[in-house]
């Protein structure tokens, strides 16, 4: 059985990048050989493998068809004449296309290792643009690599264009974007996923509301980046720095989308937009199928950060409520994310990347006293229903006042 490592592994392999997973391709077998073998076939669409011991995939070397619109309109041939260049020639990008022997030797007929070297995505062939993953794909590669200096190739930024302006990128289903969204926002600089997105017109088609941001202006005293699609990228980058944590980038990246549908008349100030926002997320969420978990806290966010920012100024009353909102007193609550996205918010400002933002141990502390004050005694007055309720918040309220 002749077998390769390809993909992902031979080129972080080659850029001394951790290899997390292997993949192999195999030529000259059938599923029913491999089966004899002892894998286990877990492929849908075409022929994959797991190995039985190391659980590595094995995919039969293929060609591809393009039938239909969308990334699922292909025809496979898996049969067991796919040579090994064949099966490279219908990957995304030069970088991927190339295959390692079980000693060493790199076969690499396309020249993705001149691309490593000169830091460029550029696609293999004119068939990329069949797949509008590919699009989705070559940004989440941005957001990792750009980092090394990699940058997209004229000619495939074109095919990229080409692809959005077919009206492929329509064809995506919520599952496969937001699965690549996922892996874009863990990645290290998970801006330049949306910056490759918005360069190729595919932002426009995908996250709108995101979009909308971009030219829309801000005051240049609390803003000099002006531009709110700018400072809600920047907010992201801010979170990856702040935190692992994907649902504190994602709500640092939407906590603006308010601003886009501010009154013209009203720019460059946003009165209200962090109300306006809360629908505008909820319609984001609701397209792409975005987890609850993401969901609640990029609403909380959207809502409140404005409230996190000027803590200093909110009355006791305010403070608890809201708190008991953001569901502080709740064991799992996520407080810590929250204060977490309202920093990425207030330090992802041009010059103000380096701020101290003291906002977050005042929350935090407050939260920390309406937590432990003791609430036994409204429990113990023979209280019912809502009067029990208010005594707590008010025993609370006390408490903040008293800590000063």
């Amino acid at each position: 059985m002749k077998t390769y490592l390809v993909g992902g592994a031979v080129r972080d392999k080659l850029l001394n990048r951790p290899v997390t997973e292997r993949d192999w391709v195999v030529l000259g077998e059938t599923p029913e050989s491999m089966l004899q073998r002892g894998f286990r076939a877990v492929g849908k669409d075409f022929p994959v493998f797991l190995h039985s011991k190391t659980n590595e995939e094995y995919a039969l070397a293929r060609t591809e068809r393009k039938t239909a619109k969308g990334y699922k309109g292909f025809s496979v041939n898996a049969s067991p004449d796919v040579t090994l260049e064949q099966d490279l020639f219908r990957r995304d990008l030069t970088i991927n296309a190339i295959a390692m022997t079980e000693q060493g030797e790199l076969i690499d007929p396309y020249g993705g290792q001149r691309d490593l070297e000169l830091r460029l995505f550029r696609h293999v062939s004119p068939a990329f643009v069949e797949d509008p993953v590919r699009v989705l794909r070559l940004a989440r590669f941005a957001a990792r690599y750009a980092p090394l200096g990699f940058t997209i190739a004229p000619e495939t930024h074109s095919l990229m264009c080409e692809i959005v302006e077919a009206g492929e990128v329509d064809e995506l289903v919520p599952e496969r974007i937001w699965a690549e969204v996922v892996k874009a926002l863990g990645e290290t600089q998970p801006s330049a996923f949306f910056y490759t997105l918005k360069d190729c017109g595919a932002l426009a088609k995908i996250f709108p509301e995101l979009d909308a941001l971009f030219g829309v202006p801000q005051p240049e005293i609390y803003h000099p980046e002006i531009d709110c699609g700018i400072h809600s990228l920047m907010s992201l980058e801010h979170a990856a720095l702040l935190s692992p944590r994907l649902e504190v980038r994602f709500a640092a990246l939407v906590h603006d989308l308010g601003k886009a549908i501010s009154p013209k008349a009203n720019l460059p100030h946003h009165y209200g937009h962090e109300l306006q926002g809360v629908a505008l997320v909820e319609k984001m969420c609701a397209r792409l199928r975005v987890p609850n978990h993401f969901k609640n806290l990029a609403l909380h966010v959207a809502q409140y950060h404005t409230h996190c920012h000027k803590v200093s100024e909110l009355r006791a009353a305010t403070l608890v409520d809201l708190l008991q909102t953001l569901g502080a007193f709740k064991p799992d609550n996520h407080l810590h994310d929250f204060v977490l996205a309202c920093e990425a918010d207030a330090c992802g400002r041009l010059g103000f990347e380096q701020a101290d933002y003291p906002q977050a141990e005042i929350f935090l502390r407050a939260a920390q006293v309406a937590a432990n004050a003791d609430t036994t005694v409204a429990l113990n007055r023979g209280l019912q229903g809502a009067k029990i309720g208010e005594a707590i918040r008010r025993i609370r309220i006390n408490a903040i006042n008293s800590a000063g």
